[in-house]
């Protein structure tokens, strides 16, 4: 019973303690669409001496959720999605995938960013804004299934 939401749980840690890390040691939220967006596109020359650390952000997520896998899989016994076998075509994913992106740049901020470090932050902006992507989020699963 208890290890379905084991996983769940000590990934939340996982992603609060980094969050509250990136703040403390590096005064910064960890909002990913903003650290992605200042990556990709942050071209102001005031910005190049501080531009390496989201790159290397990114690159923890990445190599941490690749390193971890199959260990945490092994440990809880759960299995991967096969992605495969989901019925969604691919224009309602890219459709989906914009509609993501201009939420982000509509609300200025992601889930991640407004859910876990603004709310941490008594911020009433990113209630409303969680409020809003859970809401949007039920609304679209109960449409689609």
């Amino acid at each position: 019973m208890f290890s379905s939401f084991v996983p769940a749980l000590f990934g939340g840690f996982l992603i609060g303690l980094g969050a509250i890390l990136l703040m403390v040691l590096n005064g910064r939220i960890a909002g990913i669409s903003g650290i992605l967006s200042a990556a990709l596109w942050s071209r102001k020359p005031s910005d190049a001496k501080g531009i390496a650390w989201q790159w290397y952000f990114l690159g923890g997520l990445l190599i941490s959720g690749l390193l971890m896998g199959a260990p945490l899989q092994a440990i809880f016994d759960v299995q991967p999605i096969d992605i495969a076998a989901l019925s969604i075509s691919m224009p309602i994913l890219l459709v989906s995938g914009l509609l993501v992106g201009l939420g982000c740049a509509i609300g200025s901020g992601c889930t991640s960013g407004h859910g876990i470090c603004g709310i941490g932050r008594l911020s009433p902006r990113s209630v409303v804004a969680t409020l809003v992507f859970m809401f949007v989020g039920v609304i679209t699963a109960i449409v689609f299934h």
